[in-house]
């Protein structure tokens, strides 16, 4: 990371064994804490390499009425729609996997339609409309019908396995898939869209602003960034160097197979400063360096505010993080049982202890990109 990139690392952790399955598109039999599920397994024609589909859907309880209206939801868009397994359900969203005809798919209900999470949906639903038009260059599921008033999304599901099923993998995953997740968000980025078809989700000013306001950013943190930010601003005016991004370009969210990656949850895609998806996976990349160190030469390669918009962005996905885990600590010091991911954080639940360690290395992960924000200062 330019002055700085030898020490924009983290020590490495132990290793601890990494658990089978998961991932919004896979098989939540191999999960832990997976729905009730009753029936013997079959796979779906014209499918090859999916997870085996099994049984019919529990439907009884509070949740069951729940799961009953959003089935209807989805069944409204797409009546041929016949749901088998809940990938994934939260106090925000469920995920269903059915079938369509001789293919699968994967419907996605809001549960919690409070306007935040309501634009996120439909959001999310442009993005995948937006695709009908332009393809991308790099693989994503096929629309196949939505609704954005009720907030409802279906789309093909991919084949394949998810490259990471936390958001902070416990071992560094392998380079290969590192190497395949890293190449397909490069070529996103480079991607350049019809104009007006995606906005900028992220106001950095205001949210530089905020976070210093709420005492997660010091006085000279806040000038620090200001004046990269003016820098940078500078040159986008000149270059019109904003980038598209995933938004979220997790390891959890993307999808490995023979025929390459899929990107999945589109939610916050747009324009950001250069950077946003390589400082996304640079943090929670904290148990491999390498990997690290390549995304800090390509942030840099590009030029000198290419590279302070990286530094930006990790800055700002660092100090969200650490709040973010700051409060699922002091959470589970007050609950007995072992502490729920956050929703926007796809993955398998961890300890209190686990989550204290995470915190750890992401103060420690702050520090580094606070000198090398420094750093990158002393250079203008």
């Amino acid at each position: 990371m330019y002055a700085a990139s030898s020490s924009v690392s983290a020590p490495p952790r132990p290793l601890r064994p990494r658990p089978a399955g998961g991932g919004p598109y896979l098989d939540p039999a191999a999960r832990p804490g997976g729905p009730v599920l009753a029936g013997r397994p079959r796979r779906v024609p014209g499918q090859p390499g999916t997870q085996p589909l099994s049984g019919r859907l529990d439907l009884s309880g509070p949740q069951g009425g729940q799961l009953r209206a959003a089935i209807a939801s989805v069944q409204r868009i797409c009546p041929e729609f016949a749901p088998v397994q809940v990938l994934r359900r939260g106090s925000r969203s469920v995920l269903l996997v059915g079938t369509t005809g001789r293919s699968t798919a994967v419907a996605k209900c809001l549960l919690d339609h409070s306007s935040a999470w309501q634009e996120r949906s439909r959001h999310e639903i442009a993005a995948y409309r937006s695709f009908v038009r332009q393809r991308p260059p790099v693989r994503v599921p096929r629309l196949i019908a939505a609704d954005p008033d009720n907030c409802t999304l279906v789309i093909e599901r991919m084949p394949g396995r998810v490259a990471a099923v936390q958001r902070h993998p416990t071992e560094a995953p392998p380079r290969a898939d590192i190497r395949a997740a890293l190449g397909a968000v490069c070529r996103l980025n480079a991607w350049r869209p019809q104009a007006g078809t995606f906005e900028m989700p992220l106001d950095y000013a205001a949210r530089i602003s905020r976070y210093h306001e709420l005492g997660l950013l010091t006085d000279r943190d806040l000038g620090d960034l200001q004046k990269l930010l003016h820098g940078i601003a500078h040159e986008v005016g000149r270059h019109g160097m904003l980038q598209f991004c995933h938004g979220e370009a997790l390891l959890s969210n993307i999808l490995l197979s023979p025929a390459g990656p899929v990107l999945v949850d589109w939610e916050h895609a747009g324009w950001y400063l250069p950077g946003y998806d390589l400082a996304t996976l640079w943090l929670t990349l904290g148990d491999a360096p390498a990997a690290r160190r390549q995304i800090a030469q390509i942030a840099q390669s590009a030029g000198a505010a290419s590279r302070d918009a990286f530094l930006v962005n990790l800055m700002l996905l660092l100090t969200r993080e650490i709040r973010t885990y700051e409060t699922a600590v002091q959470r589970s010091m007050h609950d007995t049982a072992p502490a729920a991911p956050h929703p926007a954080h796809p993955g398998a639940a961890t300890s209190g202890e686990e989550q204290r360690l995470l915190l750890r290395r992401l103060h420690d992960d702050c520090q580094m990109a606070r000198r090398a924000v420094r750093a990158a200062v002393g250079t203008r």
